[in-house]
């Protein structure tokens, strides 16, 4: 299928270092976001979007979150700058939550633990959401990918 990512590179220079949970979150999304995703450019009026698969380089650069696309043989495809302001609040809130959740794996029972995840669940569908709107029109992105994607941009958006 030439609708998808088939490589993702996130660019974290000048970040701070991942703690050990941010890591496993960024090498799972990744993983799982290279297993499968949809992925497609969208023509517009005035070109037609080149085919996929894509490579992604994601990044944060002078306070915005920015999209480097090129094609799987190294065409530049596409490149979008996203303000961050529309994230701020839904990534602070998932990073509180994601540390209420690892706190509580260590100490409570399942059936709390059960309830903090399902909240963070909806804080990161929620991410997804806005992840979706802002690339509306730039790209095509199904929930499961815009989830994973989101997941890497909180792992940027704190820088670690």
């Amino acid at each position: 299928m030439t609708s998808r990512l088939c490589h993702i590179e996130i660019d974290d220079r000048g970040l701070g270092r991942p703690t050990p949970e941010i890591e496993q979150e960024r090498k799972v999304a990744i993983f799982d976001l290279l297993e499968e995703n949809a992925f497609e450019l969208p023509s517009r009026e005035d070109r037609i979007a080149p085919k996929g698969p894509y490579r992604l380089n994601l990044a944060i650069r002078e306070g915005r979150l920015v999209f480097d696309i090129t094609t799987g043989t190294g065409e530049k495809a596409a490149e979008f700058h996203l303000s961050l302001g529309p994230f701020r609040q839904v990534v602070k809130d998932y990073f509180q939550i994601c540390e209420s959740y690892f706190d509580a794996v260590k100490k409570l029972p399942p059936s709390q633990i059960e309830a903090i995840d399902m909240a963070r669940r909806g804080i990161h569908n929620e991410g997804a959401r806005v992840l979706q709107e802002r690339l509306e029109g730039k790209a095509d992105i199904d929930m499961p990918t815009a989830r994973r994607l989101f997941t890497l941009i909180c792992v940027l958006h704190f820088g670690g």
